[in-house]
């Protein structure tokens, strides 16, 4: 769970380069077994070779997903770009407002409130769909989105026609709002992807039966070796 890509592939890289020296351990202890004649304790070497497979499997998965890292470029996103753009929106908006009549003042401010707490509302939204690891709910947060887009823009077609004609902070919130969907879909697909969410659950779930389970497994393997070295000294 590094923060950068460069920290999250060095530590990738370390975890192969230690695991590197397992594989080797293990290719020098099998012939080393039979050569003495512990068959076996050979045999429940290969017990551990397939449950340590498996965890090989799993690891080069989580690994090739952390440093992915496609949660943590969502939330940079939500932070940076989509947040400059919904400002952009909020700005032009409050423009457009001041430029209508004093007598329309509050039916435009109204229209233009409903198109800013419509992108404020998906601006919040992000951040729970970058942490959700269920697809269902994923769908529920981003037909809420939908939803605040439609009105967005509804509500700005209805400032442009309560302002004179023509006006250019109405365009500007518009190509402002454009900006912002358009980095909401980036975040959506960096977000649906879900490496830093699926590595995070794999770690902490089915890695850590594994890695238990190897473990007990060696526990094993040592006594028993143990033994062979207590015969030998009597």
């Amino acid at each position: 769970m590094a923060d950068t890509d460069d920290a999250s592939a060095a530590a990738a890289d370390d975890a192969r380069r230690a695991r590197q020296v397992v594989d080797r351990d293990l290719e020098r202890l099998q012939p080393l077994l039979m050569s003495l004649g512990y068959s076996e304790d050979a045999r429940n070497l290969e017990a551990f070779n397939g449950a340590y497979a498996e965890y090989r499997r799993l690891d080069d998965e989580i690994l090739s997903l952390a440093v992915e890292n496609t949660n943590l470029k969502a939330q940079r996103l939500s932070f940076g770009p989509a947040r400059e753009a919904a400002d952009a929106v909020h700005a032009a908006v409050g423009a457009a407002v001041r430029s209508a009549a004093a007598r329309d003042r509050c039916r435009v401010d109204a229209i233009g409130n409903t198109a800013r707490i419509a992108v404020l509302e998906i601006l919040t939204l992000q951040a729970p769909h970058i942490a959700e690891s269920e697809d269902a709910t994923m769908t529920q947060i981003e037909e809420q989105m939908a939803t605040a887009e439609g009105a967005a823009r509804t509500a700005l077609t209805n400032l442009a026609r309560a302002l004179p004609s023509g006006s250019s902070d109405v365009a500007k919130a518009t190509a402002a709002l454009d900006r912002f969907v358009s980095v909401n879909s980036d975040i959506l697909e960096l977000s649906r992807r879900n490496s830093n969410v699926r590595s995070l659950a794999l770690a902490l779930g089915r890695e850590r039966t594994l890695t238990a389970q190897c473990e007990d497994q060696l526990a094993g393997f040592e006594q028993a070796l143990a033994r062979h070295e207590l015969t030998a000294t009597r």
